[in-house]
C-alpha cells in the first residue's frame, strides 16, 4: 500500500483517534489543532461498545479498560425518587461482546496523545484554507505557511471551519432547547450505586450520574431554558438549587457536592445531516461532519467509526485517494445523518418539545423492563463498521 502524507485538522477525539488508524495503516500523519493549550470540553464520555471495539483495535484496549468505568446496570427515577426501571446490561453485553467504557475525556485524550506522539501535533495552529489539484492539496496554516498533503481530514469540531468548503454553504448550529451542565464527583452511596448508570427525569429535565472510572461518577443536569441564558459560574449552585427544588435527597446532595470550579455549561446544539462529506481529497470526520446532541451518547463513537473506515478505505482503494473518499461518504453518510435526527428525537423527547410525547414516555419508563432500552441501544451499535 503506499504511504500517504496526511494532515489532520483538530486534536479531539476524532482526530487524535484518525491520526492514529492512519498512523497504524502506514501512513504519514501530522495534526494541527488551533488551540494553544488541549482542554476537553466536558468531563467524560460515554464510549459505547461500538466506540470501545474501534479503540480495542487500534491497541488501547489495556489501557481503556485500567481507567474506565465499569457500568453494569441502568436505571431510571421520577423526581421524587421512585424508580421507574432499573435492569442490567449484560444480556447487551453479551450480544455486541463489549461492554461500555465511560471515561474521562481528559484521561482518554491523553491516551490518545501518547499513542500518535506528541512530535506529530502542533498546538496553536489552524488550518486555515485549502487549495486543491489532480495530485494533492495545499493547506494553508495560521501561520501563513503551507503544507502540501495527499489528504485534509477536517476533524475540527463543531465550529468546524472547513465545514463550509465541503458542504458549499454555512451549516448553522442550531440550539435544541436545553442547557446541560457536567462534572464529576467521587463516588459514593448516596448518590448512587458505583456500577450503576442512574438517571431522574421530570419536568422535563434530567439528572444523570455514571461511573466514569477512578472512583468518580460522571454528572450532568439538563433543563430546557432559552438561548443565550446568562452563564454565570459563581451562580451554578444556586441555579441548579432552583430548578431541581424538591427533587430527590440524591439530587439534593449532588448539587452540594458539585465543585463550580470544575463544571462545564453547555448550550446543546446540533447541525442538520450533510449532503456530502468530502470534497477532492478534503474529508470531514467527527462533530465537523455530524455535529448531533448527545441524547444517544454516540457522538464520540462515531467519531471512532468515521476513523476506522477511512483507514479501511484508503487501504481498500490504495493510491486512489478520490475513490476512496467516495467510498468512505457513501459508507459514513446515512449512518450519521440517521444518528443525528435519532439523536434530535431522543432530546425533544426527553427534553418537552411536545409535553405530551415527553409524559408518554416516563408512562412507558414505569412500565419498561429494559428490553425496548437494550434494543435501542443494540441497534445503534450493531450498525458499526467493526463487529
Amino acid at each position: 500500500m503506499q504511504a500517504l502524507n496526511i494532515v489532520v485538522a483538530g486534536a479531539g477525539m476524532g482526530g487524535l483517534t484518525a491520526a492514529l488508524a492512519l498512523q497504524k495503516a502506514g501512513h504519514r500523519v501530522h495534526v494541527y489543532e488551533r488551540v494553544a493549550e488541549l482542554a476537553p470540553v466536558g468531563a467524560a464520555i460515554s464510549i459505547w461498545s461500538n466506540g470501545v471495539k474501534i479503540l480495542n483495535a487500534l491497541g488501547l484496549k489495556e489501557q481503556i479498560e485500567a481507567v474506565s468505568g465499569d457500568m453494569r446496570s441502568m436505571s431510571y427515577q421520577d423526581q421524587q425518587g421512585q424508580t421507574l426501571t432499573r435492569f442490567s446490561l449484560e444480556p447487551l453485553y453479551q450480544q455486541v461482546q463489549q461492554p461500555a467504557r465511560p471515561i474521562a475525556r481528559a484521561l482518554l485524550q491523553e491516551l490518545l496523545l501518547e499513542a500518535v506522539g506528541r512530535e506529530h501535533i502542533t498546538l496553536g495552529v489552524s488550518c486555515e484554507q485549502v487549495a486543491q489539484d489532480a495530485k494533492g492539496i495545499d493547506v494553508t496554516l495560521s501561520t501563513g505557511d503551507t503544507v502540501r498533503a495527499d489528504l485534509l481530514v477536517a476533524a475540527d469540531g463543531t465550529h468546524s471551519r472547513l465545514r463550509t468548503e465541503v458542504a458549499g454553504f454555512d451549516s448553522e448550529r442550531e440550539y435544541r432547547g436545553y442547557v446541560n451542565w457536567n462534572g464529576r464527583v467521587p463516588v459514593s452511596a448516596d448518590l448512587a450505586d458505583a456500577h450503576e448508570w442512574k438517571q431522574f427525569v421530570g419536568e422535563h429535565k434530567r439528572v444523570s450520574l455514571m461511573p466514569m472510572g477512578n472512583d468518580e461518577f460522571y454528572f450532568f443536569f439538563d433543563v430546557p431554558l432559552p438561548k443565550g441564558t446568562a452563564n454565570q459560574r459563581n451562580h451554578y449552585r444556586d441555579e441548579l438549587r432552583q430548578h431541581f427544588a424538591g427533587w430527590a435527597e440524591p439530587v439534593q446532595t449532588l448539587i452540594e457536592r458539585i465543585d463550580p470550579e470544575r463544571v462545564a455549561r453547555v448550550e446543546i446544539h446540533d447541525v442538520d445531516p450533510l449532503d456530502k462529506l468530502v470534497k477532492g481529497r478534503l474529508v470531514l470526520l467527527g462533530d465537523a461532519a455530524h455535529s448531533m446532541t448527545p441524547d444517544l451518547g454516540q457522538g464520540g463513537c462515531q467519531a471512532m467509526e468515521d476513523a476506522w473506515v477511512l483507514m479501511n478505505c484508503l487501504e481498500q482503494y490504495a493510491g486512489d485517494v478520490p475513490a476512496a473518499l467516495a467510498q468512505y461518504e457513501a459508507q459514513r453518510l446515512e449512518r450519521v445523518a440517521g444518528i443525528v435526527l435519532r439523536a434530535r428525537k431522543r432530546c425533544d423527547t426527553t427534553h418537552g418539545t411536545d409535553p405530551v410525547k415527553t409524559q408518554e414516555w416516563y408512562d412507558e419508563l414505569a412500565q419498561e423492563s429494559g428490553v425496548n432500552i437494550l434494543a435501542g441501544l443494540r441497534q445503534t451499535i450493531e450498525g458499526s463498521p467493526l463487529q
